[in-house]
């Protein structure tokens, strides 16, 4: 496909499209384009469509001169919440070409289809509650945060027999048994009495939002494989203490989120039965079990659909009825039970493996028991135009996702700390910022670290070649000290990044205080209390802190600034406010310009006002970060 020299132009300027980014359903959007006026043009043309249609012409009107371009315009207002693609075509003096998406949003003149413009159009009466994004968040490995005392076999209907651990700082099971297969079924005991008893340690870290990984029964440590929806890990607590905490959680401005895992549950549990440890029938003992429909029997008993083809893992009919309404509509359905005891919203484990119609009937659901019930997904890419097995996915139009874990925005930072360059950075989150709506790219849960996901400080100073050492030699890796400093010295960087960005700032545990470690099990050890690392505990409490007590970082518009290589520049603006991030990740000093004539660091202190006409000049040490409150204009 051939490219023509740039000769039009259309970007992400206002200029071009407004409003910014998504747009609401029922209300106008102007799309202009700007070709060269030497280059003879004809006419324009806009075409655009909804994802799956055909694609209408709207003949654009030209509307003057501007410099030496011409200013082709037209207005569509779409009439509904989808998704929409967009193109140019414009007749010049040397025949029609195509205006197609380049990088970062410019035109590139073709002369044949190339990649479309994305326009997410959003129902503009669904309120996103923005309670979720405008605090900090901490993520528990409900196992694996504090426990109140070392833990004792439980016992119950349905209770599996478990390895205990004594010992809180051992290392979790991860050998294989006798058959090959790793259990997950060893417990360091963690409770909510130990998340209660450490409300205070989260509180000085400003949180307002506790997310859990799953609390309810189940024969894993993880507890991703559901043995019973309906009740909490007694091993956890109880249905009366989880209750006490949120009602202490709340007495401290805290909410609490809770992790639902609706696409399978497990073999070992009370609807699938498969080893017989519950009263009933299960849908693997008999046809006749209640919970026969909820699963998808090739040749029953034991052959089944499951999750990425893990026997333990049963993968449920998510639209089977009587699935629906013990999960979402009932009463008492799950959904709904938990909220009425104190929850606050719920996390959706691999929403892309649950039907849109799911999703929003759960959302429906939540909204009913509380109207400002929060439903976030587990999504890794650009949620806006996920396709999963084939299908578009409609997770932001209105009623469906109020957030998603912002895998792209952990993806750029740690791609930027290990060596990619600060356009690249920018690129990724104005992709993300155009394709959401605003309310939503504000709610994002901003993560660095999960439980998916290796340990950030090791990360980003494990040295590659352990990546693919044995897991004997994964399992008992720390930093040396010279990685350490240079590993902690980055999670600094990456850290402002995440709590300066629109969203929450979501901790995983532990990150905070320095815990290691590579992929499952070794990313979920236990909280190092009393071993914590002192100096950049101090540092997420300060950084914590400017984030809690800043409306501009909350809400204020954000805009990227001249970045390039090391440098990454971008500036919060609020009516009362503006702030200018500037992080330096090379080995470096870098010398620039700001736009003010005094400005302060609030993580450090330091005071800036040597101004001339340029502005203040700043001299950004390397592998530095500043967060600088400015004043004044030169």
């Amino acid at each position: 496909m051939k490219t023509i020299p740039d000769c039009m132009y259309h970007s992400r300027d206002l200029a071009c499209k407004t409003p910014y980014g998504a747009a609401p359903a029922g209300k106008p959007v102007v799309f202009s384009a700007y070709p060269e006026r030497a280059r003879g043009t004809a006419h324009a043309t806009l075409w655009i469509e909804e994802d799956g249609g055909v694609a209408r012409s709207l003949p654009m009107r030209w509307h003057g001169i501007f410099g030496e371009r011409d200013r082709y315009s037209v207005q569509f207002t779409p009439e509904h919440p989808g998704l929409y693609w967009y193109y140019f075509t414009i007749e010049m003096s040397d025949g029609p070409h195509y205006c197609m998406r380049g990088y970062g949003g410019r035109c590139e003149l073709l002369d044949n289809i190339g990649d479309k413009y994305q326009l997410t159009v959003y129902d503009p009466d669904y309120k996103v509650p923005a309670w979720f994004g405008e605090g900090i968040s901490y993520n528990i490995f409900p196992d694996r945060f504090c426990r109140d005392r070392v833990p004792v076999q439980p016992e119950g209907e349905g209770i599996a027999p478990r390895v205990l651990h004594e010992n809180w700082d051992d290392i979790p099971a991860y050998k294989p048994d006798e058959n090959g297969e790793i259990l997950n079924n060893d417990f360091f005991g963690g409770t909510l009495r130990g998340v209660i008893d450490k409300l205070d340690y989260l509180e000085s870290l400003n949180v307002r939002t506790i997310y859990f990984n799953p609390i309810f029964q189940a024969y894993s440590n993880h507890r991703y494989d559901t043995g019973d929806y309906k009740r909490i890990d007694p091993l956890l607590g109880s249905e009366e203490i989880f209750v006490e905490l949120c009602r202490k959680a709340k007495a401290r401005g805290m909410r609490v989120v809770l992790d639902g895992v609706f696409n399978h549950t497990g073999f070992d549990s009370r609807y699938f039965n498969g080893r017989g440890r519950y009263e009933g029938l299960g849908a693997h003992q008999s046809k006749d079990s209640p919970y026969y429909g909820w699963y998808d029997f090739q040749s029953w008993p034991d052959k089944y659909s499951s999750w990425w083809g893990i026997y333990t893992l049963p993968q449920v009919r998510e639209m089977d009825e009587d699935y629906l309404n013990y999960i979402i509509e009932d009463e008492d359905s799950v959904i709904r039970r938990y909220l009425r005891l104190g929850a606050s919203g719920w996390r959706l484990d691999v929403a892309d493996e649950l039907p849109d119609s799911f999703i929003r009937r759960l959302n429906a659901a939540a909204r009913r028991e509380k109207d400002d019930a929060l439903v976030i997904g587990e999504v890794w890419e650009d949620a806006s135009n996920k396709i999963a097995y084939s299908e578009r996915r409609r997770y932001l139009h209105g009623g469906e996702l109020d957030s998603v874990m912002n895998y792209p925005l952990r993806d750029a930072i740690l791609a930027f700390l290990n060596g990619g360059t600060a356009e690249h950075f920018a690129e990724t989150m104005e992709c993300v910022r155009e394709n959401y709506p605003r309310a939503v790219f504000y709610n994002l849960m901003n993560i660095i670290g999960t439980h998916d996901t290796a340990r950030a400080l090791t990360v980003l100073g494990a040295p590659e070649e352990l990546w693919n050492a044995g897991r004997e030699e994964r399992a008992q890796y720390e930093l040396p000290p010279e990685r350490l400093a240079a590993a902690k010295a980055r999670l600094k960087l990456a850290a402002v990044l995440q709590f300066t960005m629109p969203g929450s700032p979501t901790i995983y545990y532990g990150d905070e205080a320095g815990r290691q470690g590579f992929e499952d099990p070794f990313n979920r050890r236990t909280y190092p209390w009393g071993a914590e690392d002192r100096e950049l505990l101090s540092f997420y409490r300060n950084l914590c802190n400017i984030r809690a007590h800043s409306d501009t970082l909350a809400r204020g518009d954000l805009k990227f600034l001249k970045s390039y290589g090391s440098l990454l520049q971008f500036e919060r603006k609020g009516p009362q406010s503006r702030m200018l991030i500037m992080v330096n990740r090379g080995y470096q000093d870098v010398r620039t310009y700001i736009d003010a004539v005094y400005a302060i660091d609030l993580l450090s202190g330091e005071e800036f006002d040597h101004a001339d006409s340029k502005g203040v000049r700043i001299t950004v040490p390397a592998e530095t970060a500043y967060i600088l409150r400015c004043f004044g204009n030169p």
